[in-house]
């Protein structure tokens, strides 16, 4: 269900809220380009995560990108509703929190936003907006969840999602080479090493230079570190070397990205490179990578199975149970999945090769 507003509204300053991770900031851009396309001259901010707002470089739809840390002090809070207080004409808010409901009636007198889909629990959030859509955490893809807060504000939709990007875009690594990410924030998405290893030795073989990428933590580089010394001596290792719009211009170029379920691999599949995304207990319906240059009002991917779409081809973990939905076989970040840990680097060969054969078989634009 959902509230659509009578009538159109005028904005001058415009407000996304968005206080969630990485891929989840990205597929937001669809949204705010939506708003572009109507609001021309308006002010459109965002309020992000800390860690976050560099999955925005250059994207010239927003103006400024407001952050807080994911775990503010009292005073970093209050600082933040100070600074957000009536100075906006309208918040559009893409949660279901309370911190971000918080944030949203502080900021502006008009508000449109997500709402539980449990009516008797979060019916006085539906009082404060003045238009609301349901969140649907199933059957829904994250990109069309946003685009119904566009239907809400009767604005015409924009399906496309926006990398960052620097001024400056080059091609930083000559020749053929793919790009492999192996490391998901959480250990229940994660993929066997042993499995990385002979990836990218098949893609060596293959006469591509591997570089893998990730970013600068210590429990990351150490992963990684324990791939990339079983690599050929060609093997690049650009984890904590790049910044985030330098790494999408890495994977740009690149004749292949594989990575697990992480807000890289939405990156990676924003930039029309050729994607192998590799899932387990995530539903692909609502979390797979939005294809590129997919523009249609349907779920790009269904719940079961291998699928390609576009640019992108989505590999499943086998098993009755997938996908669970859940974080892990032991339901917390930090455990094993065994569909993921069952997944064979056999399963996912053939779509490598598919895709090197076939690299021009979508246009970028």
């Amino acid at each position: 269900m959902q509230k659509n507003l009578e009538s159109p509204i005028q904005a001058g300053r415009i407000l996304v809220i968005a206080m969630r991770y990485l891929g989840d900031v990205l597929l937001t851009t669809p949204l705010i380009s939506s708003l572009r396309k109507t609001y021309k001259t308006a002010e459109i901010d965002i309020l992000v995560f800390k860690n976050t707002a560099a999955i925005l470089e250059g994207f010239s739809d927003i103006n400024r990108t407001l952050t807080i840390p994911n775990k503010p002090t009292i005073k970093e809070q209050l600082t933040l509703y100070k600074k957000l207080f009536r100075q906006y004409d309208l918040v559009i808010n893409t949660q279901i929190g309370d911190r971000p409901f918080i944030a949203s009636l502080i900021a502006a007198s008009t508000r449109i936003g997500t709402v539980p889909q449990n009516y008797e629990k979060s019916h006085w959030k539906h009082f404060f907006y003045q238009g609301w859509t349901e969140f649907d955490n199933e059957h829904t893809h994250t990109v069309l969840q946003h685009l119904k807060l566009a239907d809400v504000l009767g604005i015409p939709r924009i399906y496309h999602a926006t990398p960052p990007s620097s001024t400056i875009e080059k091609k930083m690594i000559k020749g053929k080479y793919a790009v492999l990410h192996p490391h998901p924030k959480w250990h229940y998405k994660r993929w066997p090493i042993e499995n990385w290893i002979e990836t990218a030795n098949y893609l060596n073989q293959s006469g591509l230079q591997v570089v893998i990428s990730g970013s600068s933590s210590e429990d990351e580089k150490n992963y990684i570190n324990q791939i990339y010394n079983q690599l050929p001596d060609e093997a690049l290792n650009l984890s904590g070397k790049l910044t985030l719009a330098e790494l999408g211009s890495v994977i740009k170029h690149a004749q292949i990205f594989i990575g697990p379920d992480t807000g890289i691999t939405h990156l990676a599949a924003s930039t029309g490179v050729p994607v192998i995304a590799l899932f387990g207990p995530t539903n692909p319906v609502k979390w797979a990578p939005w294809p590129y240059n997919y523009d249609i009002d349907k779920n790009p991917f269904k719940k079961f199975g291998n699928q390609n779409v576009r640019n992108v081809s989505l590999i499943q973990g086998p098993g009755d149970c997938v996908p669970c939905h859940k974080e892990g076989c032991e339901q917390n970040r930090m455990s094993f999945s065994r569909c993921l840990e069952s997944l064979s680097f056999k399963t996912i060969k053939p779509v490598i090769d598919q895709h090197l054969q076939n690299y021009s078989y979508f246009t970028k634009t």
